[in-house]
């Protein structure tokens, strides 16, 4: 579908709970192949995660081994898993499982939540594969993110400690992503207006084919896409997050948006977007440092 037989992987990046299964699913039916078999629909995704399920499982295992988890709010996390790069079993492997994909077409779309703590790895095969890697970034507002990630993933970790994680994984997964063909969504858009966002990112993602909707596909994705599954909208006053961290969301929320617009990638928006990061780093020390001593009652 691409027109030039040039093979390409999309990506779908970010933290969980995002939007990230509405992306995909729409991307499936503009033509991108969903590897087979996906993790299977539930109540938490009633219309299906489109998630690869041999995805899931590799990634899973090889955050166990590193005790990292989805939402984990440790800056040095990223280092630990994306060492990943160096394990010849995971790289041969997942270049193995991504090979067999293409088979099946040369746009490919894989989406997991865990994708962005292994981007090394990824980018690491499709390379070796000479295929072309490209990254979508679903934008959902932190307290949507918190309050569904609390209904669906429970309440072993606090809202302060996802708030912070939100921080962490999309300020990461910029940086990691940055200069190569990438796009950013917020998830009140493609609610709204899945079309417009669809041809907005067309070109950034070098897939100017996507922009030609037929009526069918068109239909098909009206009945997709469904505004009444948005069901955590919430303001600040129904979690329970320290204002320190508020108040760097809101900064890093407002920096990632403008990414979604004409001319929102330039020199001046990375350059705020890392000092939000050394910022936070800097902020997770120093409390990291105060909290020793309830780290050390916690050790087994």
């Amino acid at each position: 579908m691409s027109g030039e037989g040039k093979r390409r992987l999309l990506l779908v990046v970010g933290i969980g709970r995002s939007g990230t299964s509405l992306f995909t699913g729409i991307m499936g039916q503009l033509g991108w192949y969903v590897p087979q078999p996906e993790v299977q629909a539930d109540d938490t995704n009633p219309r299906g995660f489109g998630e690869p399920t041999w995805v899931v499982d590799f990634h899973t295992a090889l955050q166990r081994a590193q005790r990292v988890t989805n939402m984990d709010s440790r800056p040095h996390a990223f280092g630990q898993t994306g060492a990943a790069v160096d394990d010849r079993a995971a790289v041969s492997r997942l270049r193995s499982w991504l090979s067999e994909q293409f088979a099946n077409g040369d746009n490919v779309v894989v989406k997991d939540p865990r994708i962005v703590w292994f981007l090394p790895l990824w980018q690491r095969c499709a390379a070796d594969l000479d295929v072309e890697t490209s990254f979508a970034t679903m934008l959902r507002y932190p307290t949507e993110v918190l309050t569904s990630a609390r209904k669906w993933y429970g309440s072993w970790q606090s809202d302060a400690s996802r708030a912070a994680s939100w921080v962490n994984v999309m300020l990461q997964t910029e940086q990691l992503t940055r200069g190569a063909p990438r796009a950013f969504i917020r998830y009140d858009d493609l609610l709204t207006s899945w079309e417009a966002q669809v041809s907005r990112i067309a070109g950034p993602l070098h897939s100017d084919w996507m922009g030609e909707v037929p009526e069918q596909t068109r239909t098909t994705i009206n009945a997709f896409v469904d505004p009444s599954l948005r069901r955590s909208q919430v303001g600040w006053d129904e979690v329970d997050v320290p204002d320190d961290v508020r108040d760097m969301i809101d900064v890093v929320w407002e920096q990632l948006s403008g990414l979604t617009i004409p001319g929102g990638e330039s020199s001046e928006a990375y350059h705020r977007l890392d000092s939000s990061l050394d910022n936070y780093r800097r902020f997770y020390a120093e409390v990291e440092a105060v909290a020793q001593s309830s780290i050390h009652a916690a050790r087994r």
